[in-house]
């Protein structure tokens, strides 16, 4: 890999991985909390709801951090029958109360028995990212009256996806650094384990920077990216997300 282009992007990696970022990013609504619990449940819906304009991602997220009560730990744990009804209400694009309802109810059986999010990922025998998400698809989706039309809105590998929300999910979980923006408060999984969110933005200026030649956008097309940006830095391979996404969407790269 040519060292000019690992300069380059370290040098929009620093441009873009500054608190400044977090505003007009969907990550805006879990740094809102500072338990670790309520990270992990805010960045979630963030993530799910993660397509289309940014601007009605962030404001739909606001809206369910609002429908509970800016505090959805204690509420998913805590909510009575009569405290969902408020949730019929809410739909973003194709997610509908049916699935809002059915998230609701996995976390609260999630969080009944564990403290954190990080081991509906990593409670299998394997440690490599498709059996993680393989498993985190499956810890939903076995859960008692999940309801299949749920199943479009969270990804999976066995299915080929990129999975480009839960990998931008998991590196706001995992990566760790000084700026402020990812959180880092997930262990198990390793910042050079991640793989990059591969959206319209972040192909179209991978493909053009020659590190990624695939032209499907679907999971191997993500490993593909991955394994060429761990060249660049095999500790934290997914830091160039905010290079490649602010090529794309900032300067029109």
């Amino acid at each position: 890999m040519r060292n000019d282009l690992k300069v380059f992007l370290d040098e929009k990696v620093a441009l873009y991985n500054q608190p400044s970022f977090i505003s007009e990013d969907p990550i805006s609504i879990p740094h809102q909390f500072t338990k670790k619990q309520d990270i992990e449940i805010a960045g979630l819906f963030a993530a799910t709801l993660a397509w289309g304009q940014r601007k009605t991602i962030i404001n739909k997220g606001n809206e369910l951090m609002q429908m509970m009560e800016h505090a959805p730990h204690d509420f998913i744990i805590n909510h009575e029958e009569n405290d969902l009804r408020k949730f019929l209400a809410f739909k973003h694009r194709t997610f509908n109360p049916t699935d809002t309802l059915f998230f609701i109810d996995f976390l609260k059986s999630h969080y009944q028995k564990h403290d954190s999010l990080e081991i509906a990922f990593t409670s299998g025998q394997t440690s490599n990212m498709e059996a993680y998400l393989i498993n985190f698809h499956r810890a939903l989706f076995t859960h008692p009256n999940a309801p299949d039309r749920t199943k479009k809105h969270v990804a999976t590998p066995a299915r080929k996806s990129a999975c480009k929300r839960l990998n931008m999910y998991l590196r706001w979980m995992v990566r760790k650094d000084n700026k402020g923006v990812d959180f880092g408060i997930w262990n198990t999984i390793k910042p050079s384990q991640l793989i990059c969110p591969l959206d319209v933005h972040v192909e179209r200026v991978a493909k053009r920077l020659g590190v990624l030649q695939r032209k499907q956008t679907d999971w191997r097309a993500a490993l593909e990216l991955s394994n060429n940006l761990r060249r660049l830095d095999p500790h934290d391979p997914v830091k160039y997300d905010f290079a490649l996404f602010g090529l794309g969407v900032m300067e029109k790269y």
